[in-house]
Order: C-alpha cells, then sequence, then structure tokens
C-alpha cells in the first residue's frame, strides 16, 4: 500500500529487519536493556552530593549547657557526627590537615551569654575545601543548623521578654525549600538521567546502526533495493523512537516506585515531549553516520558530541555558573531543554502552558537536524 509516496509494506518489512537485527545483536541489547539501568543506579545511589555522618571536631570554649546543645543539635541532624573534641585551636587546624574532620567548629566564650541578652552570638566554622562540592554542602547544612539554633534560642528569650514588658524582634525568618524539601540529590538527579539515556540510545542505535550496514557492505544492497531513501531513513529510525519510549517507559518506573521520586505532572506530556527530544536525538545519530566510514570512528565523534552536550546541559553544573559565552552555547544543546521539561514535569508538576517555550525549542531543533542529517544521508550513500 502507498500513502504519500510511501510503501508502507516495505517500510514495515525494513521496520521489522531493524528490530530482528536489534534482537539478536548482544552488545545492542545490552545498551537497550543493561546500560539505562545502571545509569539509573550510578545516578541514584553513587553520584550523591548529600552529607551523611560528616566528621566534625569541636571546640567548645564556652562549656554551658547551651553550647554542648548545639554540638547535639549538630549530630542529631544526621549530617553530622562529633568524632572528636579539641582542647585547643591548633587542634582545629590538625583534625582538618590529616584528614580526620572535614568540619571543625568552635564556639567561643560567653556563647551561652550572648544568646540569653539578644545579642549577636558568633560561632566560627572551619571546612575541608579540597573537595569543593562536599565542603559548599557541609557548609550549607552546618550554617542552617546554626542558624536555626540561635533562632529558635532567640525566640525563647523574646518570649521571656515579652511576658517581662520587652519588645520582640523586628524579624522571624522561616526558610522552605518547595519541590525538594529536604534538598535530597537524588532527586534532582534521577529524572535528568531519562534525557542522557535516550540521547545515548537513539545516538548509539541510529549512527551504529548506518555504519555497521556500511562496513559489512548492506547499506549498498538497501540502496539498490525497491527502498526510497525516505523509506530506508523511516525505516532505520522509528524503531529506534519505539526502543527509546521503552526505555523511557522502564526509567521512569524505576526512578518513581524504587527511587520514590515524586510525579507531579503529567505522564502524557512526559511522553510527548520525550518523543519531540528524540527526534533531535535520531538527527544527531543520523548526522554522525554520515560522517563515520567505521564503527569506532562512529564511536569517537559519537562521544565528542555527547559529552559536551552533557556538559552544557546543566546536568552536573548550573549553567548560570558557566561563562557567558559557554552559556550562549549551551542554548543550542538539546538536552537542556529537556532537562528542563523533565524535572518540571516530575518535581513541579508543570503543564503545557509552563513548557511551551521548551517543546517548541526542541521540536525546531529536531526538525533542522533531522532535515540536514536526511539530506547528507541521502547524498553519501547515492
Amino acid at each position: 500500500m502507498r500513502l504519500g509516496g510511501i510503501d508502507w509494506g516495505r517500510l514495515l518489512e525494513m521496520m521489522r529487519k531493524e528490530l530482528r537485527q536489534t534482537r539478536r545483536d548482544p552488545q545492542a541489547l545490552r545498551v537497550v536493556l543493561v546500560a539505562p539501568i545502571v545509569q539509573l543506579i550510578v545516578f541514584g545511589y553513587a553520584v550523591n552530593t548529600d552529607i551523611r555522618n560528616a566528621r566534625v571536631i569541636v571546640f567548645d570554649r564556652d562549656h554551658t549547657s547551651v553550647s554542648r546543645e548545639l554540638g547535639q543539635t549538630l549530630t542529631a541532624s544526621g549530617h553530622f557526627r562529633i568524632v572528636e573534641t579539641a582542647g585547643r585551636a591548633q587542634d582545629l587546624v590538625e583534625a582538618l590537615d590529616h584528614g580526620r574532620a572535614v568540619l571543625g567548629v568552635e564556639i567561643p566564650r560567653g556563647f551561652e551569654g550572648d544568646l540569653a541578652a539578644g545579642t549577636p552570638a558568633r560561632v566560627q566554622v572551619l571546612v575541608d575545601g579540597t573537595m569543593s562540592n562536599t565542603a559548599t554542602v557541609a557548609q550549607a547544612y552546618a550554617s542552617q543548623i546554626i542558624l536555626r539554633f540561635g533562632q529558635e534560642h532567640s525566640s525563647t528569650v523574646a518570649q521571656t521578654a515579652t511576658l517581662s514588658g520587652g519588645r520582640l524582634p523586628g524579624v522571624d525568618l522561616r526558610v522552605r525549600s518547595w519541590y525538594n524539601p529536604n534538598l535530597e540529590s537524588r532527586i534532582y538527579n534521577v529524572p535528568a538521567v531519562m534525557g542522557s539515556v535516550m540521547m545515548l540510545m537513539a545516538l548509539l542505535l541510529t549512527a551504529l546502526a548506518v555504519v555497521r550496514e556500511r562496513e559489512v557492505g548492506t547499506l549498498e544492497q538497501l540502496m539498490v533495493s525497491p527502498l526510497t531513501p525516505v523509506e530506508l531513513i523511516l525505516g532505520k529510525t522509528v524503531p529506534v523512537v519505539g526502543i527509546a519510549l521503552v526505555d523511557l517507559t522502564v526509567i521512569a518506573s524505576v526512578a518513581i516506585l524504587w527511587f520514590g521520586i515524586p510525579m507531579r505532572g503529567s505522564f502524557l506530556l512526559l511522553f510527548f515531549a520525550s518523543l519531540v527530544y528524540i527526534v533531535c536525538g535520531l538527527g544527531s545519530g543520523l548526522l554522525i553516520s554520515t560522517a563515520s566510514a567505521t564503527t569506532q570512528e562512529a564511536f569517537m565523534t559519537l562521544f565528542m558530541f555527547f559529552l559536551p552536550a552533557m556538559i552544557f546541559s546543566g546536568f552536573f553544573f548550573p549553567i548560570a555558573n558557566m561563562p557567558t559565552a559557554f552559556q550562549f552555547v549551551s542554548l543550542l544543546d538539546p538536552l537542556r531543554y529537556y532537562l528542563e521539561t523533565v524535572r518540571g514535569i516530575f518535581l513541579k508538576g508543570a503543564g503545557i502552558t509552563v513548557l511551551w517555550g521548551q517543546i517548541a525549542v526542541l521540536a525546531l531543533m529536531g526538525g533542522a537536524i533531522l532535515w540536514i542529517a536526511s539530506t547528507r544521508f541521502r547524498k553519501t550513500t547515492a
């Protein structure tokens, strides 16, 4: 049956051939079935910037019940554990130098008296900055705990002052984190794994399938067959769309059921946005196949594209922290817009009225990349 210049019978046979070939290829099966789960486990468990039981040394100069309570508050959070008590300031430095602790806390004399008098009480926090990410997170946690401790004691003092005819303080600061109340890195990382996995699947299965056909000499046989270039391109790419959507379903199910990632948005919108995004990956894979003569060359070209795409997407580093020139480069990265979309759907419950801009950019990028890749593919196989 022909419709729109395409023989759908030939196209379906081509698609069946691609699926059978993928099923019989052990390497392709590992990439399709094993790699997504491995990546999800790695990013869900191993890539974790949360602080748990970080080693702390405390130098308590005040030796009061309130200063001891501050130490207990640090350990009660679960983020820190006191491994040593210093007797002098030099002990803090030595503990940090030798790696016995990642955080040093010095409580000065008069700490309890300053809180009781309602005057600012000072606490010094020293952080081992050799691992900057851990140091930043540990410093943020310690600062929040100490500030909250001071506010709670100030409130107690204020209530006492009110009962005795004094004045209440002018500011009551209360901080709440939306969408990720406990600031867990897993909740931030796991939804984004979908973008990296589907991009990698689309690139590998499209680029390597075409290059493998060229290496074994079957691509020329396909070109002299009754298949038109459009049917050949669709036959190579449409099965990849189905495989990528299956991977999406598996990853989303594991993320929700195993890791407990909240899904506040629409599954239908997630699949629609993912379908548009997959087109970008298909076009990129097809474009790589036109520039590669061997499988090794395709692998090298693929990772030269994939790794910068990961870096500029905001997966690992905030885009706002990048130099201005690199921020402009990130505007050409499809993965950036997909991560904004998938995190918005999962964590914020955002709908199409909020995410239409990102999806529209993905659609424009996907259409342009696929058109360029298809044109080059027809020329290189002609």
